[in-house]
């Protein structure tokens, strides 16, 4: 079992305190927005054995397990982080799985460069990602019925938006969605600039639904995609409650403190809030214009007090053990990779003593018990 040293992301975004208080540090007075804790390339956690990359590169079957390694390749197939967030992400999709290979390929055999700020692949593989609130916790995710959506926007009273209120009643819903998206997305961008103004203002004195995109369009001010988010729905997730992001949904995490579990992927395709480069035709071939319902996700209680998240993924699988003081041990061992995370009170994983936002690593088949009084979450996969 390895001890994990975890690197913090400075986004812009990030809150300057979320992240120090849960460690009991202090805070640096910058952004920390992201603790990643995994194999990805981009910051990988630290072992005493050398970097997590370089402990499963040396023995993958060892680490990882053989049946892990069989289904997912010589890889670790996730990334854990505690995300914080300050000020709203960036409204995104991701694609799913063979959009992702496609996409890869033709930006490969195109020769753009892999760090190039209007590459949209960094690499082939999807990005479902989990979301798990540790405080109440904002957000944006999958659109609202088109009737609803028109609803919102009339009620601003801004005389531009009427155009996009008149496709939300003329279309059927998936039309409807992409006509309006496309068209808020390709507007002459001083024109948007005005109407997000606008309807900024009225916003900000209607208060009520409107108070989270008077905040969001404080932040982007002039951005297209403050309007956009005003097609999906808004949800505020209660702590131990979480949502599953999968390929296509449009999203924003909007403020508070979460872990977050995804396949290692870093593909992104961006609706708006954001100064970075948007590619609107890919962007609507990978949107899936469906309205639904956020689904808020609570964990499902077993009889050993593993609460588990349940999603049509295999390559996470997000759980927490909530230890009550004077509580049995539990045993955690598994022939697949885990990392166990604590995030409230005192908790001893095997030899390991773990505070808030401390966490390791437990390679395949390696004896795992915890005990103490506290919270603890374990990302491992399925097999």
């Amino acid at each position: 079992m390895d001890r994990l040293d975890n690197t913090v992301r400075p986004y812009a975004w990030g809150s300057p305190t979320a992240i120090p208080h849960l460690l009991g540090v202090a805070p640096t007075g910058e952004p920390q927005a992201e603790m990643w804790m995994g194999a990805h390339p981009g910051a990988p956690s630290r072992t005493h054995r050398g970097t997590l990359v370089e402990v499963i590169q040396a023995d993958p079957e060892r680490e990882l397990g053989a049946r892990a390694v069989a289904k997912f390749g010589p890889h670790l197939p996730f990334l854990l982080k505690i995300l914080a967030a300050g000020a709203p992400l960036s409204l995104q999709v991701h694609p799913d799985l063979k959009q992702a290979q496609e996409g890869y390929a033709d930006e490969e055999r195109r020769g753009v460069p892999i760090d190039a700020p209007y590459r949209n692949y960094k690499d082939a593989n999807h990005k479902p990602e989990l979301i798990c609130a540790l405080t109440e916790f904002d957000g944006l995710c999958g659109f609202r019925a088109p009737l609803q959506a028109a609803g919102l926007l009339d009620g601003l009273g801004v005389d531009s938006l009427k155009p996009y209120v008149d496709l939300l009643h003329a279309h059927p819903e998936d039309a409807a969605l992409r006509e309006v998206l496309t068209a808020i997305l390709s507007a002459d961008p001083e024109e948007t600039a005005r109407t997000v103004a606008e309807a900024a203002a009225a916003c900000v004195r209607l208060g009520g639904a409107y108070a989270p995109y008077a905040d969001i369009a404080r932040h982007y001010p002039g951005d297209p995609g403050v309007i956009a988010a005003m097609l999906l729905n808004h949800v505020r997730l209660q702590p131990g409650e979480a949502l599953f992001l999968g390929a296509g949904i449009p999203h924003a995490y909007l403020s508070g403190l979460g872990v977050e579990i995804m396949a290692n992927s870093d593909n992104v395709l961006r609706c708006g809030l954001t100064p970075k480069h948007v590619d609107v035709p890919e962007l609507l071939r990978i949107v899936r214009f469906t309205p639904s319902d956020p689904g808020v996700l609570r964990p499902e209680a077993s009889p050993d007090g593993e609460e588990v998240y349940e999603t049509p993924i295999d390559e996470f699988r997000l759980s927490r053990y909530v230890l009550p003081e004077g509580g049995a041990s539990h045993d955690l061992t598994r022939d697949t990779p885990q990392i166990l995370l604590c995030t409230a009170g005192a908790v001893r994983a095997g030899e390991q003593e773990l505070g808030p936002g401390r966490s390791v690593f437990v390679p395949a088949g390696e004896q795992a018990e915890i005990s103490g009084t506290g919270t603890v979450f374990r990302a491992t996969v399925i097999v």
